[in-house]
């Protein structure tokens, strides 16, 4: 997002043309992380709330369009964020409530068209050509999508209609937030070349740098310039396709998204971590969230994985493959336990992660019991768990392991003063939210 929100905007409501040839959408929710937490607790609407890690090492995963206007952005440090909007509301991520709503919102895409290309959880491209006959014009089905996602989700989306998915991107995030633009397919390069270089998708600071030293300033200074010049400064295949998409060239089709490979969750510490005490509960507590993930959409997995970073950042990664899959807290802790173990660590450890692997959909596995299992347990409670959780939120319940004092973040006053804000505003707590948005 961090170059993204350099563009200029067309502002809210955007910018309308005539769709004919549009079929391709962007569709990206407005500041999803935060919407999710004013959906769950409306009476941070119109403060300014950051989501992220909140610790020495934490960043900023999402702001509000109030925090942004004092200048914090994704991506960047929390205690950066701290100084630029010490009044803001800072919460931690919990990753299990925005999946829930990426899905509802995905479905709400898969509704219109089946050709929906998942970005993230909160951004997909779709192909709308044979939605045109039931659904109407391109702009047409952006409302409807618009309107649905408000009203079933009560969040906002923003809508960019356009002919290839890098005018559709750049047209969505033009018109945040809760917009629609539209680019007629004859005028892409009108709409393009006023825009900064940095529009362009593959220009980082690096290759920024190295087209500032060839003055190009614009999207049109680089359609301008000989592509044989592109080419000694930024390379062969780099020069080609800037020089593509400067002319409005991308034959990039919608690819409907493929199923995760894995699925896994990760934290880091704030501060080096030597007990092995904290590591284990921090490998129990990301079991369960890994389990949970896995239940919640119907899959289990084969391999298990740990990664460990040190203090020095070197990372090493471990793993065992299980005799049959699991989505079970127990045994997906169990086999990360032995894992780390086994690891025998002689330096503090920065980070922590568990990851299952091979994962398929649960329904297709037979699952072969062993002899000493007994008829009835981990399984049955980790179903007691998810019923609870979608009932009163994670953290409403959870292994006794986890209840002690978590002395893996320390709150200062500005962390206090916040969560006691937030506790005046919701009333009793009913549980902890828990997340990464860490260096």
């Amino acid at each position: 997002m961090g170059r993204s929100q350099s563009l200029p905007r067309s502002g809210p409501g955007g910018e309308l043309g005539d769709d004919t040839g549009c079929t391709i959408l962007h569709v990206d929710m407005d500041a999803f992380f935060v919407s999710v937490e004013v959906r769950r607790d409306p009476s941070l609407r119109g403060k300014p709330v950051v989501v992220g890690g909140t610790g020495p090492r934490g960043v900023v995963s999402s702001a509000s369009y109030e925090a942004r206007a004092f200048g914090v952005r994704s991506a960047m440090p929390t205690s950066r964020a701290r100084r630029l909007c010490p009044q803001a509301i800072y919460i931690q991520p919990e990753h299990g409530a925005y999946g829930e709503v990426s899905a509802a919102v995905m479905q709400i895409f898969r509704d219109v068209t089946p050709l929906v290309e998942p970005l993230s959880l909160d951004e997909a491209f779709l192909d709308v050509a044979g939605a045109r006959r039931l659904l109407g014009s391109p702009a047409e089905i952006g409302r409807l999508i618009r309107r649905r996602v408000a009203e079933e989700q009560q969040i906002t989306c923003s809508v960019g209609v356009a002919s290839t998915k890098f005018v559709a991107k750049l047209a969505s995030t033009r018109c945040k937030p809760d917009g629609l633009a539209v680019v007629p397919a004859d005028g892409v390069l009108e709409y393009l070349h006023p825009l900064p270089v940095g529009a362009l998708w593959g220009v980082g600071d690096r290759t920024g740098e190295q087209l500032d030293k060839l003055g190009l300033r614009t999207v049109g200074d680089l359609a301008a310039l000989p592509l044989a010049v592109l080419r000694r400064s930024v390379g062969e295949a780099q020069a080609a396709h800037l020089h593509a998409l400067a002319w409005g060239r991308d034959p990039r089709r919608v690819v409907v998204g493929t199923p995760d490979k894995s699925i896994g969750a990760e934290e880091t510490f704030d501060v080096d971590v030597a007990d092995s005490d904290l590591i284990n509960r921090e490998l129990l507590r990301l079991s369960e969230k890994t389990a949970a993930r896995l239940r919640s959409t119907g899959q289990v997995g084969r391999t298990v994985v740990i990664k460990v970073r040190f203090g020095d950042f070197s990372t090493v990664n471990r793993s065992r493959t299980l005799q049959s899959p699991t989505d079970g807290t127990q045994e997906i802790y169990d086999t990360a336990r032995r894992l780390y173990v086994g690891l025998s660590p002689t330096m503090p450890i920065r980070l922590v992660g568990v990851r299952v692997e091979g994962i398929g959909p649960a329904a297709a596995v037979a699952r072969q019991p062993t002899l000493d299992e007994p008829d009835r347990g981990w399984t049955e409670a980790d179903r007691a768990v998810d019923a609870v959780a979608r009932r009163f939120g994670s953290g409403a319940i959870r292994p006794a392991a986890l209840v002690r004092p978590n002395v893996r973040t320390a709150p200062n006053v500005d962390e206090v003063r916040a969560r006691g804000e937030r506790r005046s505003q919701k009333g009793p707590n009913k549980g902890s939210t828990e997340g990464n948005g860490q260096l």
